[in-house]
């Protein structure tokens, strides 16, 4: 495994009766392979060439490896394949970041699902291909493994999923997130599991066609009747937040970064706001830093392999104050990282997205 985490968030709040699990997640894990630097859109009938290639795990493995490097002990239950591809992902997710599998399974015969990510004029295009895996690896266990929280995909169509209600039983708080509604109904039933949810983190677009509304503050405050908190990330506008339990609500804008691939940000904001919240920092600070974290995964190729550690977010923050690159209003935003964060370096750095899966990391020294 990499070297143990430089900093643990929750230290202040840890206490002996506390779960072993911070966070628990369930969900595919995808390889990912990611195409950078195209000039524009894939044209049917002809050939692109991409300036830039990487492949990581993918999928719920994007917020896995997030909390993990933030210091979070982090359970995944997932399914992987017995092919090459499987076995890549699962050494990348276990011994290359902590992450506990106990959870999940190999499945003899069944080939690890695929996805290539295009990014392009600043978003990204996906196509992927998979089966479902057998049972019962998937749904998730239906008894999860007591933890301080869980994190949480609704599913469109899916109105209700019974671990959501019996993790929250025992005590976890449960942040979920939503995927993308292909068949376009955006059925409010479908966010049904948000009885039982702290925190709800969608984009701006999922936000506004579940709320019927055509701003997203204003989606954001519609959800907040269903759920304490709610979370709409604005993409290069930042994020904002209204907490219905404390009768505030927060806006804090995006940074300004020279962005590669933005796969994968989306889960790594989650990652952020859900350390910033278990670590009981104020509203608008666990705003800033998850948009923080989201900023510096798409200086990277990926999403797991391309989220930010402690060490990382340090040199950020000692750049920004001594070069004159972000807006100093916005800064000040992050004055709270002064008391936060690690001085020591790392041994050796952060595991990145490479090329190809066949490439055989450096030896440790």
């Amino acid at each position: 495994m990499e070297d143990q985490p430089v900093l643990d968030p929750l230290a202040a709040v840890r206490g002996p009766d506390d779960p072993e699990t911070d966070v628990y997640l369930t969900g595919t894990v995808f390889l990912d392979i990611i195409f950078t630097g195209l000039d524009s859109a894939p044209v049917r009938g002809t050939e692109s060439w991409a300036r830039g290639m990487g492949s990581s795990p993918g999928g719920v493995a994007n917020m896995a490896t997030a909390l993990a490097r933030l210091g979070l002990r982090t359970s995944l239950a997932a399914a992987f394949g017995d092919d090459v591809y499987g076995d890549y992902c699962w050494d990348a997710l276990a011994a290359g970041e902590g992450i506990e599998l106990a959870l999940s399974r190999k499945i003899p015969g069944w080939h690890s699902p695929v996805t290539v990510s295009m990014a392009y004029e600043g978003e990204r295009t996906m196509v992927s291909h998979g089966h479902e895996a057998p049972p019962p690896e998937e749904p998730a266990p239906p008894c999860p493994p007591p933890s301080r929280a869980c994190v949480a995909s609704l599913v469109p169509g899916v109105p209700q999923q019974e671990w959501i209600g019996t993790a929250a039983g025992r005590g976890s708080r449960i942040f979920a997130d939503v995927g993308w509604d292909d068949s376009g109904r955006w059925d409010r039933a479908d966010l049904a599991d948000l009885a039982h949810c702290e925190a709800f983190l969608p984009n701006a677009a999922e936000a506004m066609r579940y709320t019927r509304t055509d701003c997203p503050r204003a989606a954001a405050r519609k959800l907040a009747e269903l759920v304490p908190l709610a979370v709409v990330t604005l993409g290069s506008e930042g994020a904002y937040a209204v907490d219905s339990a404390a009768g505030q609500a927060a806006e804090v804008p995006a940074l300004s970064v020279e962005a590669l691939d933005p796969t994968g940000a989306g889960d790594v904001f989650v990652a952020g706001f859900l350390t910033g919240t278990l670590a009981g920092w104020a509203l608008a600070d666990r705003l800033a830093f998850a948009c923080l974290t989201a900023a510096l995964s798409v200086k990277e190729f990926g999403g797991s392999l391309s989220a930010p550690g402690w060490i990382e977010i340090a040199a950020w923050w000692q750049h920004a104050k001594a070069y004159d690159d972000q807006d100093r209003s916005a800064l000040r935003r992050y004055a709270f990282l002064d008391d936060l964060l690690p001085t020591g370096t790392r041994r050796w750095p952060l595991r990145r997205a490479v090329p190809t899966v066949g490439f055989r990391p450096p030896p440790m020294r």
